[in-house]
């Protein structure tokens, strides 16, 4: 979380009122100056683990929570969205009865604004091996998943170096190697539409999706069916981001992207 103390406590208390009670909830506050601290503060619950660092963005955060956790699994959970009760209960047995899936993800619902937001049929969460679903965009929610703690040892943390986009690029390295579970419920309920936003703030969201797909072309040990998807992906990216660059003006910055899948062209033949 970070300043975002007039969303937390719905968040927080969503994650105390499971029916599932055995947890630790590590909240990592990424800077906060709003008085975060002081609402964390107010709780009398020994499940909660709060952790101050310095503003360092939110692939850090989840990076400090992980490394701080006891348990097998990690449930996500970003500081503007929230669980139903029964969010870990459900998600609980979905591990017991599926022993060999790692990573378990839920439908969730929309809001904007406070309003229902109907979700895109682009939307539509996948189930099973979904790399070539998580290529376009980013499909599994981070607040939906429970994953199983050894898959960073596999795949890695995330990475910081990435102002926004972090999920995208996780779930590309994840995906690729890792079978995913829906759970068709809508256990997660997510608000969005506010300035305050990485995606409402920060200007060319596919620059580090490009990044991502740059990650996974050159270091991800790809099958050729996913090189040539990632390729693909990457053209469109690129075109799509060196246009835009151009109305804006950077013509430096287009004509970089422009020309960059050219890199790629030879181990795509």
């Amino acid at each position: 979380t970070y300043n975002r103390q007039a969303f937390l406590k719905k968040s927080v208390d969503s994650v105390l009122a499971q029916t599932f009670p055995d947890f630790e909830l590590i909240i990592i506050d990424d800077g906060s100056n709003d008085g975060t601290d002081k609402l964390i503060s107010s709780y009398n619950d020994k499940r909660i683990i709060y952790k101050y660092q310095q503003n360092n963005g939110v692939a850090s955060a989840r990076n400090n929570g992980i490394k701080r956790s006891s348990g097998k699994f990690i449930a996500f959970l970003d500081s503007d969205d929230y669980w139903t009760k029964k969010k870990l209960k459900k998600q609980t047995e979905y591990i017991k009865n599926f022993s060999d899936i790692k990573i378990f993800h839920t439908e969730e619902l929309w809001y904007r604004n406070n309003k229902f937001l109907n979700q895109k049929k682009e939307h539509k969460k996948p189930s099973g091996h979904v790399y070539l679903r998580a290529l376009p965009l980013c499909c599994i929610g981070m607040s939906t998943t429970v994953v199983k703690k050894e898959i960073f040892d596999s795949v890695g943390m995330f990475d910081e170096s990435l102002e926004a986009c972090e999920d995208y690029d996780f779930w590309l390295r994840t995906t690729c190697k890792y079978e995913v579970k829906l759970i068709p419920e809508a256990l997660t309920i997510k608000d969005g539409g506010r300035p305050d936003q990485l995606s409402s703030k920060v200007w060319g969201l596919d620059r580090f999706r490009i990044k991502a797909l740059e990650k996974m072309l050159t270091h991800g040990d790809l099958s050729p069916e996913y090189y040539h998807a990632t390729f693909e992906e990457l053209e469109k990216k690129c075109g799509i981001f060196s246009q835009g660059s151009k109305k804006r003006g950077k013509i430096e910055e287009a004509t970089y992207y422009s020309v960059l899948p050219e890199k790629y062209i030879k181990n795509n033949i």
